[in-house]
């Protein structure tokens, strides 16, 4: 067995959501939950098949989030896992409880905007996700005045009152 790292490769602030699931059905059941949670929602979605032709399958509704997710997909090239790319204005804060819905999602690794690192097995059978490195390391535990940043940020990004 090799362990290795995959960087995803995206713009800096676009959002990501990585994750694993069991079945074909996959592709379309996850752009349902989407397009049903989010209303006019952007994004681009690769699935790579573990089984039969073994291809990236794909769907979404921006064709340069679903080339984003095709390219990634195919570079991990870990069976039964997807990933889904957010276009601008689009958080997976909104979404991530209509995804774990889906009957065939068994697991989200990360949602997030960060610089990620994939922890990927590979074996003489194929490749899997053991986890994710997700942003940088922690400095400094927050004082006060991190405290009120935080606090205030919330509210101005309309996440809190």
């Amino acid at each position: 067995m090799q362990l290795i790292t995959v960087k995803i490769d995206k713009p800096e602030a676009t959002n990501f959501i990585l994750g694993q699931t069991h079945f074909i059905k996959s592709v379309e059941d996850i752009h349902e939950a989407l397009v049903g949670a989010v209303p006019g929602i952007k994004f681009g979605l690769a699935f790579c098949e573990a089984s039969g032709k073994c291809l990236v399958r794909w769907s979404g509704t921006d064709a340069a989030m679903i080339e984003l997710a095709q390219k990634n997909a195919q570079a991990i090239a870990a069976g039964h896992s997807f990933i889904i790319f957010l276009g601008d204005g689009f958080y997976p804060l909104n979404l991530l409880n209509a995804i774990k819905m889906v009957p065939e999602v068994c697991r989200v690794f990360c949602a997030t905007a960060n610089p990620t690192e994939v922890i990927v097995a590979e074996t003489q059978q194929g490749r899997g996700i053991l986890g994710v490195v997700d942003g940088l390391r922690v400095n400094d535990i927050e004082g006060d005045d991190d405290i009120l940043w935080r606090k205030n940020l919330l509210r101005q990004i309309g996440y809190k009152l």
